[in-house]
C-alpha cells in the first residue's frame, strides 16, 4: 500500500464508495430491469458500507473494550442495522428479480421502452 493510501483510508474509501455510487447510478439509468436491480442493489451496499464506516472502526470490541486502555468503541448498533439491512435488501432482490422473470415470460422482453409501448 502507498503511504499516501496509509495515511490517509478515508480518502481510499469515499473514492471507493463514490465508484460503487457511480456504477450503480449508471446501472439504474440502463433500458435492462435486470441491470437496474443490479444497480438499486450495489447502491444499497455501498450506503451500508458507508453506514458501517460512519460508525467507526475503533480496532477494539466493545464488550472487553475497559480493559486494556482502549477508550473508543464501536458502535454495535449501527453494525446490527445494517446486517439486517443486508438481509431486508437480498430478500427484496430477490423478489425484484422472479418479477423481472415473471415480466420476461408475459411480455416475452425485459426493455423498459419495448415494455412502455406493448401496453
Amino acid at each position: 500500500m502507498s503511504e499516501t493510501a496509509a495515511a490517509h483510508p478515508q480518502f481510499v474509501l469515499a473514492a471507493v464508495l463514490g465508484l460503487l455510487f457511480a456504477l450503480g447510478t449508471f446501472l439504474v439509468l440502463r433500458r435492462d430491469i435486470v441491470r437496474v436491480v443490479w444497480g438499486i442493489t450495489i447502491i444499497s451496499q455501498a450506503t451500508n458500507a458507508y453506514l458501517v464506516t460512519m460508525g467507526g472502526f475503533a480496532g477494539s470490541v466493545p464488550i472487553i473494550s475497559g480493559h486494556g486502555g482502549h477508550g473508543s468503541t464501536t458502535d454495535p448498533l449501527v453494525q446490527a442495522l445494517v446486517l439486517t439491512a443486508i438481509v431486508i435488501g437480498f430478500g427484496t432482490t430477490a423478489f425484484a428479480l422472479v418479477l423481472t422473470y415473471r415480466v420476461y415470460e408475459e411480455h416475452g422482453t425485459i426493455d423498459m421502452n419495448e415494455l412502455g409501448e406493448s401496453t
